[in-house]
């Protein structure tokens, strides 16, 4: 217990020290100048593209849907259009 007391203290320390330094405006700054640039980079979240994922699938699952039915309409016009033809004579 008393082993956790004097690293609680050291940590501490350590802590207002870096508080009190110019790394603390250095992180500051440095993680200004990264947020800047990555929004400049036009970026999305993860969730956003996840979301944008399974709707990307799911369009592609319709498509692929509507273009077996297309598919199948055509086969019936098509056969339906040789029967209708008869030969003249």
């Amino acid at each position: 217990m008393g082993n956790q007391k004097v690293l609680d203290e050291i940590t501490g320390k350590i802590k207002e020290v870096f508080d009190r330094s110019p790394a603390r405006d250095l992180e500051k700054n440095l993680r200004a100048m990264l947020q800047s640039g990555f929004s400049r980079l036009d970026l999305v979240t993860r969730e956003e593209f996840d979301v944008q994922q399974e709707v990307l699938l799911r369009t592609r699952e319709k498509l692929n849907a509507l273009e077996a039915r297309l598919a199948e309409l055509e086969a019936l016009q098509r056969s339906g259009a040789a029967h209708q033809v008869e030969p003249e004579g």
